[in-house]
């Protein structure tokens, strides 16, 4: 099956209360240019279901060049663990240099994480994808107010263009942070040691905070934002949903 020819509404309906393995069998049944996002604690799970299915599967993760030191750890014990090969992408160091000699390097706490954001993260994941036919992320529905309705499988609605069409697989999307904790547990998956110390949505280091109890998980992203604007543009078409209703 091409690209062109998948269906990703139909599936989205006929996947719906399928299990996030089923989801990613029929996504690698599908598709060999494809590729899973990594940045945290539900891509590993993903990493974890997806090896025992293609031991070759490949895996991409952002370095925006402001992550905390337990990041990059995580980042190489999830590589030594699944003996795989991690792709870890970069920002564009002449737009960074820009950015940061008129801006400064915190100008994201008086204007917003857009531009900085922007920079660091989304123009490198719009490069990666570009060459990749669909990939895999780790979206949960109750993550916060933007992914609400975040489907199984979908067409990318921020990164599919009218020359390229990008499939995008969410394979937890039904699934609940305690149901993510208790696949870790179980299979003894790797997690960030920052899990450790009141981190649960963990990002760039300036714009991720402890959660207080029975705070929600995005609460400790971009705090001095509105919830509803949370997304970093990784997953912009969440805010377009989000603003049509």
């Amino acid at each position: 099956m091409t690209v062109q020819e998948f269906n990703p509404e139909q599936l989205a309906k006929e996947y719906m209360h399928k299990s996030p393995e089923a989801i990613l069998q029929m996504a690698l049944g599908n598709f060999d240019n494809i590729a899973i996002s990594f940045s945290g604690a539900e891509d590993v799970v993903l990493i974890d279901m997806a090896v025992k299915i293609d031991p070759n599967i490949h895996v991409f993760s952002l370095d925006t060049g402001r992550l905390h030191s337990e990041t990059y750890r995580f980042i190489e014990q999830v590589r030594e663990h699944y003996n795989i090969k991690i792709d870890v992408l970069s920002p564009d160091s002449a737009a960074l240099e820009k950015f940061v000699r008129e801006k400064g390097l915190y100008s994201f706490y008086k204007d917003g994480h857009k531009e900085c954001c922007g920079i660091r993260k989304v123009m490198p994941l719009r490069n990666k994808l570009s060459a990749l036919d669909a990939w895999i992320t780790g979206q949960r529905k109750d993550q916060s107010p933007t992914r609400a309705d975040v489907p199984m499988v979908e067409k990318d609605g921020a990164f599919s263009t009218a020359e390229h069409r990008l499939i995008k697989f969410n394979p937890l999307s039904n699934w609940t942070s305690a149901q993510v904790w208790q696949y870790i547990r179980g299979n003894d998956v790797p997690y960030n040691e920052l899990h450790n110390k009141g981190f649960i949505s963990i990002g760039c280091e300036p714009c991720t905070r402890p959660v207080l109890p029975n705070q929600h998980e995005r609460e400790g992203r971009w705090w001095w934002e509105d919830a509803t604007m949370k997304e970093c543009g990784l997953h912009a078409n969440n805010l377009n949903k989000v603003k049509n209703q």
